[in-house]
């Protein structure tokens, strides 16, 4: 059995993985350059310091030398300072880079995700979607500002540690390398734990940040069962076991540093009494002895952090994996290399050609559906609720391709047409129309262009009996549009959309369950304002409540995937088929 992708924990390090991460940093090239040249220079400063100790002690303390113990105790302040001035430059520039390519990398999953198609979204959660987004490619982040290039500086450190170490003394040397194999163990067993507690962590973090998603945004639905105790008390379950998993993944964590500090001490107290030995016998000096216990503690310092870096290495490589996984998603529906691009309106605006198409596999929802709808016809959609309505409506903007058949635009099958092409011909207003947060300006004029700006906007405004509407909001056209919409009615939503349909003027619109979940008042608005948009264009509408389509020019009757039956309601309602049946459950028998 696969586990979940956040239980999912791979290596701390992926030669695939970094080739292609080294590609996304070719923007930045010289940023990385100039990190790999920092990092020699801090080192070699970093070492400089002990041996200029060294140097004090035996040639000018010792000796009584104290003029040239100044010059030395200048240098060694110039060599601190620039030190400092390194490591802070070195930790700017690897910030810098790691800011950049998150951005880059950010830049280019949203660029992304707005080319998948609507399938894509079905199948993955907004949630999962977002920690790609974010906590996944902040992982990566952290790999170039305290992961992977903070072990490269260690790696040249710890090599210059153990050169000056042997020429120095490499009997002591020998010493000091004798508890690396204890040492290395230590660090073993601490980092498999960690790494049990990490993936402990991580699952329960994303079964509290799903709770907190769903509980958030059924906030309404809580207060009004009053279930904020019961709410509550899941919630604190949640948040503790995070807590004792955190907690447990610390406590391995301080393990290994208190282990290292103290094999670090012990390696000094061997160091004091082996070293001094060979001090009294004259073999080290006793600055050499200083130098040579400033540098141990160099030494064990990057091991010491070696378990907080892996534990970066190894999520940033689970990010990387998941980053570079959506990122190759290939979008199933694309446009073709050559589309073809209709002369002229046809006769025909819209035909479906025996349809078949399933969301799953062997799941149908359209069967073998075929009708056609001619230019400036205004067809209406019916049927029993799940028989593929929407779906329809789906297909000609194509959200989704057909398993079987075609559907034609303007007689050109739609996988021919060029996406935004078909897109701006055939328009969409939704049942639940989507806002976004900013002004209704901003909202109306998505078209990305300036068509409705100025006296068209208030033109088509108006025609969507939105004008009053607009003109009650403080700020008029620039009021502001809290997130969804929420601040605005259901009505007032639906004669937005109108309106923006109308600013952006589709050849061909597919209206769905446009009069539903309103208002007496507001479907009549809604009514006025759909007979100024469907005037002078082709437009299939798409109706639960048989009332508001009983003008349409003709309705086509879907049941079991197919149109069953097609003409005017009172041609319909003669037949005494589906669609007088359905009739009469909403209204009771029509009289004679």
């Amino acid at each position: 059995m696969s586990r979940p992708d956040d239980e999912v924990l791979g290596k701390a390090y992926d030669a695939r993985l970094m080739g292609r991460l080294w590609e996304v940093t070719q923007p930045h090239q010289r940023l990385v350059m100039l990190s790999l040249i920092l990092f020699p220079l801090t080192a070699g400063f970093e070492l400089l310091g002990p041996y200029l100790v060294k140097l004090a002690i035996d040639h000018h303390i010792l000796v009584g030398d104290w003029s040239g113990l100044g010059v030395i105790a200048v240098l060694f302040l110039l060599t601190q300072l620039s030190l400092y001035a390194l490591r802070v430059s070195q930790a700017y520039v690897t910030q810098l880079t790691g800011q950049r390519v998150m951005r880059d990398l950010r830049q280019a999953l949203f660029a992304h995700l707005q080319r998948l198609e609507a399938a894509f979204f079905d199948r993955n959660p907004v949630g999962r979607l977002m920690t790609r987004m974010l906590s996944d490619v902040e992982a990566i982040n952290e790999m170039f500002t305290s992961g992977g290039v903070a072990i490269v500086g260690d790696v040249v450190t710890l090599t210059g540690v153990v050169v000056i170490l042997l020429l120095l003394n490499w009997r002591l040397a020998l010493v000091t390398f004798a508890l690396v194999p204890l040492l290395v163990m230590a660090a073993a067993y601490f980092r498999i734990k960690a790494r049990a507690c990490y993936r402990i962590v991580r699952v329960r973090l994303a079964a509290l940040n799903a709770f907190l998603q769903e509980s958030l945004q059924g906030m309404t639905v809580i207060q009004l069962f009053a279930r904020e105790r019961q709410e509550a008390t899941a919630f604190a379950r949640l948040n503790g076991d995070l807590r004792a998993g955190q907690f447990r993944s610390t406590l391995y964590d301080a393990s290994l540093y208190a282990t290292v500090e103290a094999m670090g001490s012990a390696a000094v107290a061997v160091l004091l009494w082996y070293g001094g030995g060979q001090v009294i016998a004259g073999a080290l000096t006793f600055g050499g002895l200083v130098a040579f216990i400033e540098y141990t503690s160099r030494f064990f310092l990057p091991i010491r952090d070696l378990g907080a870096k892996y534990a970066v290495m190894q999520a940033a490589m689970v990010s990387a994996e998941r980053v570079f996984a959506l990122l190759d998603t290939r979008p199933a529906i694309v446009s073709p290399a050559g589309p073809l691009i209709p002369r002229e309106a046809t006769a025909t605006a819209v035909e479906f050609r025996d349809v078949s198409f399933a969301y799953r596999e062997g799941e149908w929802v359209l069967r073998r559906c075929s009708f056609r709808i001619g230019a400036r016809e205004r067809v209406a959609l019916v049927g029993p609720t799940g028989e593929g309505k929407t779906t329809v409506a789906r297909l000609m903007t194509r959200a989704y391709d057909v398993s079987e058949g075609q559907v034609l635009v303007e007689g050109i099958d739609v996988r021919e047409w060029d996406l935004a092409a078909l897109r701006r011909h055939v328009g969409l207003i939704p049942q639940e129309p989507f806002l976004f947060a900013g002004t209704l300006r901003e909202n109306l004029l998505l078209g990305g262009d300036d068509r409705g700006d100025g006296d068209a906007l208030l033109r088509a405004l108006a025609r969507a009996q939105a004008d009053r509407l607009v003109d009650a909001l403080p700020g008029g056209l620039d009021a502001v549009v809290r997130e969804r919409g929420v601040n605005l009615s259901q009505g007032q939503r639906q004669l937005l959309a109108i309106a923006r349909a109308l600013i952006y003027n589709p050849r061909v619109l597919a209206l769905d369950e446009a009069t539903s979940s309103v208002d007496a008042e507001s479907e009549l608005l809604i009514r006025a304002a759909l007979t100024e948009l469907l005037a002078e264009r082709a437009s299939m509408i798409i109706a639960h409540r048989l009332s508001t389509i009983q003008s349409a020019d003709r309705i086509l009757v879907l049941h079991r995937g197919r149109v069953r039956e097609a003409g005017r309601h009172a041609e319909l309602m003669a037949e005494g088929g589906v669609y007088a049946r359905l009739y009469e459950m909403q209204f009771g028998r029509e009289p004679a």
